[in-house]
């Protein structure tokens, strides 16, 4: 669950490989509670005025890692907006490093690499194009709005019931290989220096060829680049681009061009980093974009002009952190996801907090589009006296974080149904302290999008100890059967099963069961007997692991693989974490699936997913109160600071690094795949490697990559995906699964692309391709890259 602050920072370190629940740990970093009880040594004073902000300061000693792992989770900490000077980071990384760095005793296997050294991969910058005015307002794109909305891109999903599908047919399988780059947007402003409105703005569109941004810069950015990395996806509504940036502002730009028409500054934070909402407008109200921000405001500005509607809240802006949300802890409800639009409504979730177990609430709510008045609140925990407090052991569910949604909510605007895909509760890796089935703790909750009432629940995992959250979009669309059409919800957790369920009654569409899964070795730890399985599909990943199935792709991967693997144990699925020892589990807490989620293509009733193959190492041992909080010990681990178990030496991610920034997981391949599951059948109608490892030796580098970000599809019938993490952008054809074009980008890609056809009569297609997110990607740029054909 992506529970965590967003601070600022001016710059960037290297990107990390963490997981996406790590953030809470790291804004404590200091770790006891109190500035005064951390050793005294050089850098405490900037590890307590950069760190002692968002959380308490008893959680990021949970963590015991080495240099390049706290490089990686400082540069989280930028990624997300944190602000400093480049000397306060560096004296913060040499604190950390010297009072919590990796434990005596880890097991050397877990930092094994396969070859020393950071190769750099190929980062590129384009030469910039002329300075104009910051937050210019321009005029409208020449001819006015798009006629079919259809052809556009109006919401993250493309509709509200999130099947990222578009009726465009210009692409398709015969002629996509001829796409090229039309144009880059560059969102960092120039002269920008972490400030909220930055002094001037270039003109951000540029000449580009076929290749984004030729030029040489270091794969690993270093501290004072300034570059952020993006998971937007940008809209398109009546002719006119809105895209959120990572550097504090939003921005409308022209389509066809590139060209950038105005700029709104936030007076603090960034703006949801996956992306915004549109409003239509209504009587007095013109047309706005909505969007939350990483300090917990909700925003409307007015979609021509980029002003605040004066009317919404406090002059444009609603403080998400009201009383009632926030318990009286620390902590904040912030927003990471663009919230969604239903009539006058806005309804939003947020973020809260991996640990400790107390704090923010994670519930949905609903607001007045005309005055930003709250309208209704859903609890997801029920509270004393409502239905299902009794699946929480006695008071644990009170100011319980989490169970919150911080992915995607989507709307049956035809039956006025909203779904909410909920996390997992906090801490979510261990359970002792709230026995029973936690709901509604990953579960996908349909309720009245009117009132917020509730209508029906589905939970994916009873009493969820592996982080496995509902992240993706609940994507609404039509499952055919015996000549009648079903109308369905895709409920998907990052486990990688398909639920198929009807959206009106919660009923499984092909069934489901409830099969018994492993006990837990752990004293005090009482996990479910048994958890839910569909009928249909089948899995869509891994679920277990035997060491059998360790990978011998080279030699040297399989050497530190088995080094790794000793004493480990596996097996699945929903393998608990073992006790005084390491286990492997599969999916790890990245998922499978993560927020990427599907797209549906309602001609062939295909569901597309990007898959992720990648473990999680972790375990548990007694921890003694007395030497201080207790220790997660491995990137993506969480525990409760102030609990019964500390981390077990030697967990996180199921990899060893490779020569360059990309991890080689340590089962056999493949790491990544693209899948389409025909929903009509329940039958997975084909599965292809997604990615390369590029370190590897020629011939044996289609291994597939993990990554974020999801796919569209089109009534071309092609299938777009940027999302690995080696820096590719591809299209499929989606009946068959061959790849049909590939691009190498100036970053990774860890976004959802999106499409609309301009006025020029042209389809585009884009992606944010900045590169950054949680596999250690280099951090290369700041471009919105626009693709057409030639």
């Amino acid at each position: 669950m992506l529970r965590r602050p967003l601070l600022r920072f001016p710059f960037r370190l290297p990107p990390m490989r963490l997981a996406l629940r790590v953030m809470p740990m790291v804004c404590a970093l200091a770790g006891l509670g109190a500035a005064a009880e951390l050793p005294a040594g050089p850098g405490k004073a900037e590890t307590v005025k950069l760190c002692g902000k968002c959380h308490s300061l008893e959680q990021a000693v949970s963590l015991r890692q080495g240099r390049p792992a706290w490089r990686e989770t400082l540069s989280k900490m930028v990624n997300l907006g944190a602000q400093g000077s480049d000397e306060e980071l560096t004296a913060v990384l040499g604190y950390v490093v010297k009072f919590y760095g990796a434990p005596a005793g880890a097991p050397a296997a877990a930092a094994a690499e396969v070859a020393t050294g950071d190769a750099a991969a190929g980062g590129t910058a384009a030469a910039r194009p002329a300075v104009r005015e910051a937050r210019a307002v321009g005029g409208l794109p020449t001819n006015g709005a798009a006629v079919d909305p259809a052809k556009e891109w109006r919401t993250y999903g493309h509709d509200p019931g999130a099947m990222r599908f578009s009726p465009l047919k210009q692409i398709t399988p015969e002629n996509a290989s001829r796409l090229k780059i039309a144009w880059i947007y560059h969102m960092k402003p120039e002269g920008f220096t972490g400030s909220a409105t930055p002094p001037a703005r270039r003109n951000p569109a540029g000449p580009v060829g076929d290749e984004p941004e030729p030029g040489g810069r270091p794969a690993r950015v270093q501290f004072g680049s300034g570059f952020r990395p993006s998971e937007v996806t940008p809209l398109v509504i009546r002719g006119i681009m809105y895209v959120a940036t990572p550097y504090g502002r939003v921005a409308a730009v022209d389509p066809v061009n590139g060209q950038e028409l105005w700029s709104y500054a936030l007076p603090a934070g960034n703006p949801s980093t996956r992306g915004l909402e549109y409003w239509p407008g209504e009587g007095q109200t013109p047309a706005q974009v909505v969007f939350g921000s990483s300090d917990g405001k909700l925003y409307s500005v007015d979609a021509k002009t980029g002003k605040p509607n004066a009317a919404f809240g406090d002059n444009g802006v609603v403080n998400l952190n009201t009383a009632e949300i926030m318990h009286g802890l620390p902590g904040r409800n912030a927003l990471t996801s663009p919230p969604i639009v239903y009539k006058n409504l806005v309804i939003t979730g947020g973020t809260t907090q991996e640990n400790p177990p107390r704090g923010p609430a994670g519930d949905v709510r609903a607001w007045d589009l005309h005055t930003g008045k709250l309208v209704w609140t859903f609890h997801s925990i029920p509270q004393a006296g409502e239905k299902y407090n009794d699946t929480w052991a006695g008071e644990s569910w009170k100011n319980r974080s989490g169970v919150n949604v911080w992915g995607f909510l989507t709307v049956d605007t035809q039956r006025g149904i909203v779904y909410m895909p909920f996390g997992a509760p906090s801490v979510d890796q261990y359970g002792g302290d709230r026995a029973g089935d936690n709901l509604f703790g990953t579960s996908l909750v349909a309720a009245d999008a009117n009132t917020g009432k509730y209508l029906w629940h589905f939970q994916v995992v009873h009493h969820d100890i592996w982080d496995a959250d509902m992240t993706a979009a609940p994507a609404l669309i039509e499952v055919k059967q015996g000549g009648k059409s079903i109308p369905a919800v895709v409920a998907m957790n990052k486990s990688g099963m398909v639920f198929l369920l009807n959206r009106v009654t919660g009923q499984p569409i092909y069934g489901v069961e409830e099969r018994p899964v492993p006990p837990s070795e752990v004293p005090l730890e009482r996990v479910s007997k048994t958890q839910p399985f569909p009928l249909k599909p089948p899995p869509l990943v891994r679920m277990t692991f035997r060491k059998e199935e360790v990978a011998t792709v080279t030699p040297e991967l399989e050497t530190a693989c088995r080094a790794l693997l000793e004493g480990m144990a596996s097996g699945g699925p929903y393998l608990p974490a073992t006790y005084n020892r390491l286990r492997v589990q599969f999916p790890g807490n990245h998922g499978g699936v993560n927020w990427g989620g599907v797209s549906f293509s309602p001609e062939l009733g295909y569901l597309f997913a990007n898959l992720n193959e990648l473990g999680q190492v972790s375990g548990l041992r007694d921890h003694d109160g007395k030497s201080g909080p207790a220790m997660a010990n491995g990137q993506g681990n969480r525990v409760d600071p102030d609990g019964p178990y500390e981390g077990f030496p030697g967990g996180g991610r199921f990899s060893v690094k490779g020569p360059g920034s990309q991890q080689l997981p340590c089962q056999q391949p493949p790491w990544g795949e693209l899948a389409a599951v025909d929903v009509n059948t329940g039958r997975i109608a084909w599965k292809v490697p997604l990615g390369v490892t590029d370190s590897l030796p020629e011939g044996q580098r289609a291994t597939g990559r993990p990554g974020n970000g999801g796919t569209i599809v089109t009534a071309g019938g092609v299938v777009f995906v940027g999302a690995t993490d080696d820096a590719r952008f591809r299209a499929f054809d989606a009946r068959t699964g061959q790849e049909l074009w590939t691009v190498k980008l100036p970053g990774a890609a860890e976004a959802t692309p999106m499409t609309y056809e301009g006025r020029d009569g042209r389809q585009y297609v884009v992606i944010a391709a900045t590169g950054g997110g949680f596999f250690n990607n280099p951090v290369t740029g700041d471009g919105v890259v626009a693709f057409a054909l030639e």
